[in-house]
């Protein structure tokens, strides 16, 4: 270990500089979120290192039905993993764990803990994501100190069954609305993620696209590839 670099405290992982630091816009290219619906006998662990091995940039982890001890062991050891890898670890939702445990960050939705409140308790140094679905939520987000905006759902999806539909227009405006990162989520797979060239996005989050499928390395490397094509075009809408 070179000499610049320190020990988080939380997690005896070694980082040379602080999550927030190391954040850039490339890190939401291709945006992996959990879900345990479809591990089929194989652990989360394995599963997110197949997506990381095939080109994931960022892993979220969301549980909406593990609690206490065995959420906080999950995310130990997806923490882990992304740790190996160099990628962005956030939790979804609870900003508490996200602190314990030390992980890089927190994503959070209009209706879990302001995002102001959120980067009070987590401090200057970690990643705080929001989901927001117009314009005005996006720019108070920002002003609040969200370092990204997740926007979704821009196509239909079975995944979370109470999201509500942003069209192409809306997530145009908040691209523009705004100068932090915006990655899109709801839906994206490798035939529809060429749609969204020219919105002003700097990266796609997949959930089914790539956990719901039999070989979650081939198809994390798929929707990169797919992902890659949208944003070197002379059409990529400024998204870098």
């Amino acid at each position: 270990m070179e000499e610049s670099e320190q020990m988080d405290q939380a997690d005896g992982l070694p980082h040379s500089r602080s999550p927030r630091a190391r954040f850039r816009r490339e890190s939401l290219r291709l945006y992996a979120v959990t879900d345990r619906a479809w591990l089929s006998g194989r652990t989360l662990d394995s599963v997110v290192r197949e997506a990381l091995d095939g080109g994931a940039t960022f892993v979220q982890l969301r549980e909406k039905s593990l609690d206490g001890g065995a959420f906080r062991a999950a995310a130990r050891s997806v923490q882990a993993v992304c740790a190996r890898y160099g990628v962005p670890f956030v939790i979804n939702d609870d900003v508490m764990l996200a602190k314990d445990i030390g992980a890089d960050g927190v994503h959070i939705g209009q209706d879990d803990m302001a995002a102001r409140e959120a980067r009070g308790l987590l401090g200057p140094d970690k990643i705080v994501g929001v989901s927001v679905q117009t314009a005005e939520e996006a720019v108070r987000a920002a002003r609040d100190g969200a370092d990204y905006l997740g926007v979704g759902a821009v196509f239909p999806t079975g995944t979370k069954a109470d999201a509500a539909s942003v069209s192409l227009k809306a997530l145009r405006d908040i691209c523009r609305a705004v100068d932090i990162p915006v990655v899109a989520i709801g839906g994206i797979n490798v035939e529809n993620v060429a749609r969204l060239s020219g919105s002003g996005i700097c990266g796609v989050a997949a959930v089914s696209a790539i956990f719901a499928e039999r070989d979650v390395r081939a198809a994390a490397a798929l929707l990169r590839a797919a992902s890659e094509r949208l944003f070197s075009g002379a059409d990529a809408g400024g998204a870098l």
